[in-house]
């Protein structure tokens, strides 16, 4: 702690200074400035902290790699024909893909299965709701496009459907 005082130190009185800084500390002050008469206090507590000026070294950034698609994002399905017979069926919202309503029961759907619009054909699990998903196309399954336990985002395709 730092303390100035003006030029009378005839009547320093070191009691007061100590409450003063149990005072300080007590309130959680980093400063006090008192006048009274002809005396002027000033006191700060901690060390004055200064901001170094200084530039940090630049680290060498490798240019970024060309970047495949992923399997199954919708850059890729847009890049491939578009078949007027084919839909996709997608996950109404973000969470786990089940392809069955329990471990051991069999998927509501493999590939060449026939679906109607309220066809079943999977659960997404969003914070521990199940949700049962339906076809809403009348088909053929004709690709799965996740694994079981797979997190899946809003709009994500899950399957292909060849339309009858």
């Amino acid at each position: 702690m730092a303390a100035e005082k003006s030029e009378h130190a005839s009547s320093f009185d070191l009691d007061k200074f100590r409450e003063l800084v149990e005072l300080m500390e007590k309130h959680d002050l980093s400063s006090v400035s008192l006048k009274g008469g002809d005396q002027h206090w000033r006191v700060k507590r901690g060390a004055e902290q200064v901001m170094p000026n200084f530039a940090l070294p630049q680290m060498p950034v490798a240019a970024p790699a060309a970047m495949a698609p992923a399997a199954g994002a919708a850059p890729a399905a847009e890049a491939a024909p578009v078949d007027a017979n084919l839909a996709s069926i997608t996950s109404p919202t973000v969470g786990t893909f089940y392809e069955s309503p329990s471990p051991d029961d069999p998927p509501f759907v493999k590939v060449g299965s026939k679906v109607s619009p309220d066809s079943p054909v999977c659960l997404v699990e969003a914070m521990k709701v199940f949700n049962q998903i339906q076809a809403e196309v009348s088909g053929t399954i004709t690709e799965i496009l996740v694994k079981n336990g797979d997190a899946v985002d809003f709009g994500q395709p899950l399957f292909k459907v060849k339309l009858s």
